[in-house]
């Protein structure tokens, strides 16, 4: 990775928003940020198109991504940028990065090393449940595992390290 600031690199990778021609049909990366300097983005497994996980960049975690080719978020539970994989080791290599038609989401297709796995809870996918659209008793929303096992052990991996789960 070569040395900067997060300005040099984000003045210099994303561009002006001036027009809704230019974000919608140009060729220069202006994203468009929320209001908490955020943009969703949404991951896939490179080799399946599985949904592995939805998480958000800022500016630093975007250029970073771009810059390095390993995915980078920015934790809104532990208020920080992070590299995935930085402390399991299941880092995604960026396959493909791309962005919506207003530029305000993202999509990396990537390679988890390791195990594949992407969830910090030990399964594949972040998305290890669905909605069980078939109950309509109007009682609580019943969640359906969609994975059978986990495919790694989360203790094993992440030892003493909090989750960043928060309720």
């Amino acid at each position: 990775m070569k040395a900067k600031t997060s300005d040099q690199t984000t003045s210099t990778l994303f561009a002006a928003r001036e027009s809704i021609e230019q974000v919608e049909e140009g060729h220069a990366l202006a994203p468009r940020f929320d209001i908490d300097g955020l943009i969703p983005c949404i991951t896939t497994a490179a080799e399946t198109g599985e949904v592995l996980m939805l998480g958000y960049m800022n500016d630093d975690a975007l250029a970073e991504t771009i810059v390095t080719g390993q995915a980078h978020y920015w934790s809104r539970s532990r208020q920080c940028l992070w590299r995935k994989g930085a402390t399991s080791g299941l880092t995604q290599e960026v396959v493909e990065l791309r962005v919506d038609d207003d530029q305000d989401a993202v999509w990396l297709r990537v390679r988890v090393a390791g195990s594949g796995a992407s969830c910090h809870v030990g399964y594949r996918s972040c998305f290890y449940r669905s909605v069980d659209l078939s109950d309509t008793s109007g009682e609580t929303a019943r969640l359906v595992f969609k994975e059978s096992q986990k495919a790694f052990d989360p203790k094993d991996v992440y030892g003493d390290a909090p989750n960043p789960t928060q309720l």
